[in-house]
């Protein structure tokens, strides 16, 4: 996918073509809400699925961390504190690893206070689409779909998902994002599979797993998706240690055992390598792992009990892998992060 002469001519008065986009392909992306008022070209151009492949291509894209976060709730006094507990809200918080900074993306503008509960974050060329979860209102569980375009900074709302499904696993890749697994609303185990193309906001069956696997966790290696332990219908919460690997190319699964630690869940904790091997992210309670690039962002707790931390662990391989606090932390940015994605924009 190119970027054709007519594309930007004149993008810049008085600079050569060529200088003009390469001048746009290196502006940061945290400068492009203004550069998009500029002119109409420049609008255009910004927001084509073209200028994003060539930014891409030209390494001018980043990696950061989008992460379902609970609000923090306001300090109270021992006399205003509420006699019962209430259900946290949760919004979208950006992460940058490289400036160390912590943004929130506009929320969704069908749950204007807070985000369905559970619900599964995935990314697709420079788009965030977040799925299902339960109304935070009635508790009943939703097929619907969002899509936040990080080029335009709008929410639009796309194809519900063909099936009811909770705590499933996500991954994307190839310009597709995929769904397997999960509960329906009756709580039985799946073993269906899905796949969802932003761009023509249609949905593709995959071919099912061997078998159902409820609140298992999925990622996407190469050209492999892998959807790690879970449990079946008749095996409630006794978790798997396999996982089920679909190869994308020819849309074929196959099982492979022992890449995870029977009777542990790892919802949001799995961290795969090209080489098919979990990685561990060293915490135990709360926790969220995020692959950034050549580091994971890690949440949670050390033990029960100890202090809600914020880590980063480099990713090379032949490192020992060393949690690193992330020491300052911004108000209304400490919160339980439950889940979480990274997106190139």
């Amino acid at each position: 996918m190119e970027i054709s002469d007519s594309d930007f001519i004149g993008l810049i008065p008085g600079l050569p073509s060529e200088l003009g986009l390469e001048c746009l392909t290196r502006l940061p992306h945290s400068a492009h809400r203004v550069a998009l008022r500029v002119c109409n070209q420049w609008r255009r151009l910004l927001q084509s699925d073209e200028f994003y492949h060539h930014r891409k291509k030209t390494g001018h894209t980043k990696k950061v961390a989008c992460l379902v976060q609970a609000h923090e709730q306001p300090r109270q006094s021992e006399a205003e504190k509420p006699t019962g507990s209430t259900q946290p809200s949760y919004d979208i918080t950006v992460f940058d690893p490289e400036n160390m900074s912590w943004d929130r993306v506009d929320p969704v503008p069908e749950y204007p206070s807070g985000l369905p509960l559970f619900c599964h974050l995935a990314s697709c060329e420079g788009k965030l689409v977040v799925m299902g979860g339960w109304d935070p209102s009635s508790y009943g569980p939703l097929t619907a779909v969002f899509v936040y375009d990080f080029r335009t900074n709008v929410w639009r709302r796309g194809k519900d998902m063909p099936e009811m499904r909770s705590f499933f696993a996500t991954g994307s890749g190839h310009g597709r994002v995929y769904v397997a697994g999960g509960h329906d609303e009756n709580k039985n185990a799946l073993n269906t599979a899905w796949a969802y193309d932003p761009r023509s906001d249609e949905w593709t069956a995959v071919a099912p797993m061997s078998e159902e696997r409820d609140e298992c966790e999925g990622v996407v290696v190469g050209g492999e998706f892998w959807v790690v332990s879970g449990y079946g219908t008749e095996s409630q919460g006794m978790f798997d240690g396999s996982a089920e690997v679909l190869d994308i190319g020819s849309g074929q699964w196959r099982k492979v055992e022992g890449v995870w630690e029977a009777g542990r869940c790892p919802r949001s904790c799995v961290d795969m390598r090209e080489n098919g091997r979990v990685m561990d992210p060293g915490l135990r309670i709360g926790v969220c792992s995020v692959r950034v690039g050549s580091r994971s962002l890690v949440t949670g707790s050390e033990y029960e009990g100890a202090p809600y931390g914020f880590y980063l662990v480099e990713n090379e391989d032949g490192q020992k892998r060393k949690l690193i606090k992330i020491r300052t932390v911004p108000d209304g940015f400490s919160g339980f992060v439950q889940s979480g994605c990274c997106v190139e924009i």
